[in-house]
């Protein structure tokens, strides 16, 4: 039988070992280009039982937005809690060339924009902004900055391993030829030839391994999948990189390529002279699911990392899409896909889990939120005092989730050249160039099929007047580069 006393220090110790409430751990897991109807408990047959999980024991967000609808900006927006527009990243730190077949020679790749552009250094970030003593880790997608002072490293990460640009080969880690895997603030090929997903998985259950327990934590999680393969064969742009056993879990497809006499990358790019052999859409689409599935499975071994280290409930675990989904996506019932201002470019899939928080498990929320809703979340959550000069774009989400009040966002803007949205309430005005423009009642049309501009003319005017006086703050802001005319 115990003593008493043995009794007490076993209780202080585990005291002592207990996260406090007020410092729960953040597990932030973002998918690359995945569809809004991509998840099996949706019943569309993609094969995720850890999202499945994640859906089933917290909550599942419908009415969700991200702040972009591509990948540089939107991962701006949500590190930073600011629009684009405000953070001064609002387009693309990439380089064209090579979507027409170019590969670019080591000494132009380097002086490239996709090499010398990066978020401004002035900009803070979800680990700036957290206490001092939580340690963080960022294993996948950077998209941030490829020279040392704008890495994750040099922004307040305290340990990174992935690629630092918009895509890459997801085998030899190379966008376009160019080598873009780097661990903290220096290049390396040291993986070359393995899945990234399954290196993605490793660095996320070693931080895991040694920090979960003993240290509060934010680990973040961008993996490049479902993304399209980064690379100059058109047989492999054309479609998603998966590992065959995953492949093997979908139904075979017959034929895999065909042959075109000529390829242009997303329909506009013209790519190489003559004949060229793609992937079939079927294929793609089986090869997109497949990379998820995998995705999904590296998901389901932090989750039950998390469940063998008994801090699952005292850890937030939130999963959603960067933007919206294309090549093999399925973004029904959403009208447009990734690069557009329709809901489908910018409407994406979305879970949260704080068993300890009071997010309700099982449960499907409607409310109006967003990516921008991460940093005032996780810093209330955390007990942080955000710095008084520090003009955030988003809301504290958690009354919202665990139902006790709406939303607090009321209106979301988006800009992409010429490519506009406004969404004010449930009314939504959407400008994809001269030609496509509507206004719609999302409440009753969430596929923007009935465009009312006309039998609302004063709705019109409306979101029109909001979408100008956003733009009015954004251009008296602070400027912030690399775009930016300052």
């Amino acid at each position: 039988m115990r003593s008493p006393v043995s009794i007490l220090f076993t209780c202080l110790a585990f005291l002592l070992s207990a996260p406090a409430a007020d410092r729960p751990n953040i597990l932030l897991i973002v998918s690359d280009d995945q569809g809004y109807n991509d998840l099996g408990v949706l019943g569309n047959g993609i094969i995720t039982p850890a999202l499945d999980r994640l859906a089933s024991e917290g909550t599942r967000l419908t009415n969700f937005y991200v702040a972009w609808p591509a990948c540089t900006p939107s991962r701006a927006g949500l590190l930073t809690g600011r629009y684009p527009q405000r953070n001064g990243i609002y387009d693309m730190i990439r380089n064209e060339a090579p979507d027409y077949g170019y590969q670019y020679k080591p000494e132009e790749y380097e002086v490239s924009f996709e090499r010398i552009g990066g978020m401004d250094l002035r900009e803070k970030m979800i680990p700036n902004l957290l206490p001092g003593d939580y340690v963080s880790g960022i294993y996948g997608k950077w998209d941030l900055g490829t020279l040392k002072r704008y890495l994750p490293t040099s922004r307040g990460f305290d340990d990174f391993y992935g690629f630092v640009n918009t895509g890459i080969d997801f085998y030899t880690h190379e966008r376009y030829g160019v080598p873009s895997m780097y661990r903290n603030l220096e290049k390396t090929e040291a993986d070359k030839g393995t899945y990234c997903t399954y290196l993605f998985e490793r660095e996320a259950i070693r931080f895991l391994e040694n920090h979960a327990g003993s240290d509060p934590f934010f680990l973040y999680v961008p993996f490049n999948a479902p993304h399209n393969s980064s690379a100059l064969d058109p047989k492999i742009r054309t479609s998603v990189q998966a590992p065959d056993k995953y492949k093997e879990m979908y139904p075979p497809v017959d034929p895999e390529t065909r042959t075109v006499g000529k390829y242009k990358y997303f329909d506009r790019y013209p790519f190489g002279d003559g004949p060229v052999k793609v992937t079939t859409p079927e294929a793609r689409q089986r090869d997109y699911r497949a990379s998820v599935t995998c995705m999904d499975a590296s998901i389901g071994k932090m989750l039950a990392l998390l469940d063998e280290k008994g801090i699952a409930d005292d850890t937030i675990v939130v999963f959603f899409s960067d933007n919206g989904g294309s090549g093999g996506a399925d973004n029904s019932p959403l009208r447009g896909r990734k690069a557009q201002t329709w809901e489908g470019g910018i409407r994406v899939p979305c879970l949260v889990r704080w068993t300890g928080g009071g997010v309700p498990a099982g449960t499907v929320n409607d409310a109006f939120l967003s990516s921008l809703e991460l940093v005032p979340s996780f810093a209330a959550a955390t007990k942080s005092p955000l710095p008084g000069n520090l003009k955030l774009d988003g809301y504290n989400w958690w009354a919202t989730l665990r139902g006790e009040e709406p939303s607090p966002r009321k209106s979301m803007f988006w800009k992409r050249r010429d490519q506009l949205a406004a969404r004010v309430g449930d009314w939504k005005w959407t400008v994809m160039g001269a030609e496509q423009k509507g206004l719609f009642d999302l409440s009753t049309d969430i596929g923007e099929k009935k465009d009312l501009s006309e039998t609302k003319p004063e709705k019109l005017a409306e979101l029109k007047a909001a979408f100008d006086g956003w733009m009015a703050e954004m251009e008296a802001a602070e400027p912030r580069g690399p775009f930016r005319n300052f």
